[in-house]
């Protein structure tokens, strides 16, 4: 008996409704990068493995999926690293590839590799998709698609406020209402640790503070002391975990706290610079928030970050996120190139587009009419027809098979094709079709200039 098939966890098949919706959103986000002036690029879907790894973290690593070398992978291993049975000391002799985790670090390797070819600052777009070997869930997939934008070469923080911009015009667009730009900055997070005396376990203070929302206070409290960062750092940091206000008092708040920290000072003021230049410029529908625990769990992260969250009445992740990395090509011998970007969530935007029912019903470019199969001398008169309303781009096809007529129209209403065409010898004696309205039950006969005005 032959296995059932089915397809690996955290991965999906899509029907032809859902590829249409998903299309509607990558459409909007490509328009949008396109008017914000981005270019776009593409990246394999696999990248060397000393590429990625180091570059998202201790948690980020593990989440990498790697691909094993062609061949007798296993030959070359050394007897005593096999008998070991240690994964993470083996992994670099089975495996050269991996899947990549992201579109920032591959984006980051091509500015390296094509740095000659490039006019910076370099404005570019990527939709791809991307792989993750973590649990799946609502929301969290192992393979799905980031929209990316990010410039290079520039320290300007005009950037980052255009990116503010960006994603206000790409939800205002979707019709997605009450979303949330929160913001922060690792520098501020940095000045933080500084202050508490914990700069030497900055990584792992960030890593718990971003989890705030997730594992809550005693959480995060819990993680930080695991980690070896001392009750008292713990206890001096308390008022992050409640911060309230407005923006400028938040602002205030935050200057106060870290007025012996000339780092955490600086972040304070790009973030001044940032939201008070969004005041000029004011959004659409978006919210901006500044929200001291984002912390953004990826090493890169060295100024302004972003974390986009769906309207409270969903129940959902962050739909995008991002932030400025001053030297991630160093890591591949190209210094002191600024960068900057953000992300969008497609598969976490398509969920609660479809939770709000903000889907227009006119997104799935449905067949307008189904010529019925009569024959052969039929079906090519009806062909000439269909090929002619395709010109004007209408969406017509004609029934492959001449079964029977029921057939036929249990075929259209399945389909809810609006109108079917039928042409025997009389209409093409008469150089007509008889033409009926699936919803209504009438028919008309008419030309084909007449059916194309109905089509239209």
């Amino acid at each position: 008996m032959a296995q059932k098939p089915s397809i690996p966890k955290g991965t999906r098949d899509f029907s032809p409704v859902e590829v249409a919706k998903r299309n509607y959103i990558i459409d909007i986000i490509r328009e949008q990068f396109r008017l914000f002036g981005f270019q776009p690029i593409e990246t394999p879907s696999f990248e060397n493995s000393n590429t990625l790894m180091g570059k998202y973290g201790e948690e980020g690593d593990r989440l990498i999926f790697k691909i094993l070398n062609s061949g007798d992978f296993l030959n070359k291993v050394d007897d005593a690293l096999y008998e070991a049975k240690d994964s993470g000391k083996i992994t670099p002799s089975i495996s050269e590839k991996a899947l990549r985790y992201d579109l920032t670090v591959p984006f980051a390797r091509y500015v390296v590799q094509h740095q000659n070819e490039i006019d910076f600052p370099f404005k570019r777009f990527q939709i791809q998709p991307v792989w993750r070997a973590d649990r799946p869930q609502k929301g969290r997939f192992r393979e799905f698609f980031q929209c990316d934008a990010d410039v290079v070469g520039s320290k300007s923080l005009l950037q980052e406020v255009d990116f503010v911009k960006l994603y206000d015009k790409v939800f205002t667009k979707l019709n997605l209402k009450g979303v949330t730009i929160k913001m922060n900055n690792r520098k501020i997070l940095s000045g933080i640790a500084e202050v508490i005396g914990a700069s030497d376990k900055l990584i792992d203070f960030t890593v718990a503070l971003d989890k705030l929302d997730k594992i809550g206070e005693d959480g995060v409290k819990k993680e930080m002391l695991n980690k070896g960062i001392s009750e008292a750092a713990i206890e001096s940091v308390k008022p992050l975990f409640s911060f309230e206000g407005s923006t400028t008092e938040k602002i205030d708040k935050l200057r106060s706290m870290l007025v012996s920290s000339e780092e955490g000072t600086q972040g304070v003021n790009e973030l001044e610079y940032i939201i008070n230049t969004i005041k000029e410029v004011p959004l659409e529908t978006a919210i901006l928030d500044l929200d001291v625990t984002l912390a953004r769990g990826l090493n890169y992260y060295t100024g302004a970050i972003f974390e986009v969250s769906p309207p409270e009445t969903v129940k959902m992740g962050s739909i995008g996120g991002g932030g400025r990395y001053d030297d991630l090509t160093g890591i591949f011998g190209l210094k002191d190139i600024s960068g900057v970007g953000i992300s969008f969530g497609l598969d976490r935007i398509y969920l609660v587009l479809e939770e709000l029912g903000l889907f227009p019903e006119t997104v799935l470019p449905s067949t307008k009419a189904l010529f019925i199969n009569f024959g052969e001398t039929e079906a090519l008169y009806c062909l000439k027809a269909v090929n002619m309303l395709r010109e004007d781009k209408i969406i017509a096809e004609i029934y492959p098979d001449s079964a029977k007529m029921k057939k036929q129209m249990g075929y259209a209403n399945k389909r809810n094709i609006p109108f079917v065409v039928l042409a025997g010898t009389s209409e093409i004696e008469n150089n007509t079709f008889t033409v009926k309205d699936m919803q209504a039950g009438t028919q008309k006969e008419m030309d084909l200039k007449e059916l194309k005005g109905l089509l239209r």
